[in-house]
């Protein structure tokens, strides 16, 4: 599921930003439909990070704390259903935030930002975007309170019953894997927050276009690592490449 997402976001991104790197800003245009489309999946795919993270927690919840349960709770009929719902609720919440910018008329035609997104779309109007800015900051405070209180809530559990437990195999696993899940989250909290409280100082314009393009690739560069280092095949093979390198010729 992240790394379907992380390839959504980056496809959109990554390469358009890459060409205008490369452009005189004079020749860095884009019609305005395709700069809508680019904010949709941008905004989508950084929702869906949230919903991915939520339901992962609750995966990690089920796995440490009804461990005999698992295979009965989480079937692959639930499965289909947390995902399906994850992108849903996403698809919604972006629907509605793209569609109260897109019936604005435009009075302008610079976008100071480094790619699309919503703020970048809105302040394009001259109009009253008092309902914009209502929707984005409930929409903000929806997004990021169900996340952190989901992440808040399940971890408490989790740390109870690994307290409570004299099992180390138990204590072990919980480690290991909420480990993981809590480095990705953070860092894809902290870069959205740095990215968010930057929109609200001006003065900043240069410090927020590099945050974004950070939050953008960063995250997506770091799930497979970090992911990938919890596989013990990885890191054989990892710790073999290495070690060969480090022997000198005879």
């Amino acid at each position: 599921y992240l790394s379907v997402n992380d390839l959504l976001g980056n496809t959109i991104v990554v390469p358009r930003l890459l060409v205008d790197l490369l452009r005189p800003p004079s020749e860095r245009l884009i019609s305005y439909y395709e700069c809508v489309v680019q904010a949709f999946t941008t905004h989508m795919s950084s929702t869906a990070v949230h919903t991915a993270l939520m339901i992962m927690a609750f995966d990690r919840y089920v796995a440490i704390c009804y461990p005999l349960r698992y295979a009965a709770i989480m079937t692959n009929k639930m499965l289909i259903k947390l995902t399906v719902s994850a992108w849903g609720v996403a698809f919604v919440l972006v629907g509605i935030l793209l569609g109260l910018t897109i019936r604005l008329n435009r009075c302008r035609t610079l976008i100071e930002s480094s790619y699309c997104n919503n703020a970048a779309l809105f302040k394009l109007s001259c109009e009253n975007v008092s309902i914009n800015n209502i929707y984005g900051l409930t929409f903000t405070v929806v997004l990021f309170t169900g996340s952190i209180g989901s992440i808040v809530l399940t971890y408490t559990k989790i740390t109870v019953v690994c307290l409570t437990s004299k099992n180390k195999s138990l204590n072990s696993k919980a480690l290991k894997t909420c480990s993981t899940h809590l480095v990705v989250y953070l860092i894809m909290l902290i870069s959205g927050f740095v990215v968010i409280i930057l929109h609200r100082f001006p003065q900043y314009s240069d410090y927020r276009k590099l945050c974004a393009i950070v939050f953008v690739i960063v995250p997506s560069i770091l799930n497979p690592i970090i992911y990938g280092m919890q596989s013990k095949e990885i890191r054989t093979f990892l710790s073999k490449f290495f070690e060969s390198k480090t022997i000198l010729p005879s």
